[in-house]
């Protein structure tokens, strides 16, 4: 059982996330914030719950790759809004796949709104505040030494396999996953595994019947009903039995 007192040194306090030491060296407490940002963090709120929100559904996606065969940092659910699990070292590199065209796709590409694209595109991008997370092809990965060839393109594989398995289950509760970010590290033995969240903060999330935004891009259209919308997929994607047994835990 962890309690307070395992809350060791804090390592990483990002936008959204804070990630504190254990006294166990390859696991961290990976800690979910309400505060929500957009627009390379030119957009601030905070918003009641939203932490509690992202912990579950991310915890619940992240359950589900594990149970087919997808490797996770992910260890457990300690309490809601705080996830033990292991120490990564992060690939500073944002994955995206994207099943539907639309958002800054259409900004950059002549690609029709809402065109199916199939095979998904995978894009990659510089995980960098100071150069605004440009896109990068393999070669700049390589030359920057971000990752190798090799390592890319177990990132795509993995990421395709991801995709797969979360739009079917997603379906199944009445969500079309348009697009989504992954970030991936290196645990203790340098296996590439699976980190960050998968929320609403990092993925777009469609009603599958109306096609209504279900994600942060209701907080980037200046919506004032965000947190209903969260706690919306929230109920869609996690179940009670699922809080039950990690609050039993």
């Amino acid at each position: 059982m962890i309690k307070m007192s395992d809350w060791k040194n804090l390592l990483y306090a990002g936008k959204a996330k804070d990630v504190y030491e254990t006294d166990k060296e390859d696991e961290v407490i990976v800690t979910f914030r309400d505060d929500i940002t957009a627009g390379d963090g030119e957009k601030k709120d905070n918003l009641q719950g939203k932490g509690n929100c992202n912990s579950l559904i991310s915890s619940k996606l992240f359950e589900i790759l594990e149970s087919n065969g997808v490797k996770t940092q992910y260890i457990d659910l300690i309490k809601t809004g705080s996830m033990l699990s292991k120490k990564l070292e992060m690939i500073p590199l944002e994955v995206i796949a994207r099943n539907i065209a639309t958002g800054s796709l259409l900004k950059r590409f002549p690609f029709k709104e809402n065109q199916k694209l199939d095979p998904p595109i995978i894009q990659m991008d510089y995980k960098n505040d100071e150069y605004h997370d440009p896109m990068l092809n393999d070669e700049i990965t390589i030359s920057l030494g971000l990752a190798t060839q090799e390592e890319l393109d177990e990132i795509k594989s993995i990421t395709l396999k991801i995709n797969e398995i979360l739009s079917k289950f997603l379906k199944e509760k009445d969500i079309l996953l348009v697009d989504f970010k992954l970030e991936f590290g290196k645990d203790s033995k340098g296996n590439i595994v699976l980190g960050d969240e998968i929320s609403p903060d990092t993925c777009r999330y469609w009603d599958i019947h109306t096609l209504e935004t279900l994600d942060k891009d209701s907080f980037r259209q200046g919506k004032d009903n965000v947190m209903d919308i969260y706690e919306q997929v929230c109920s869609m994607i996690v179940d009670e039995e699922d809080i039950k047994r990690w609050n039993s835990d």
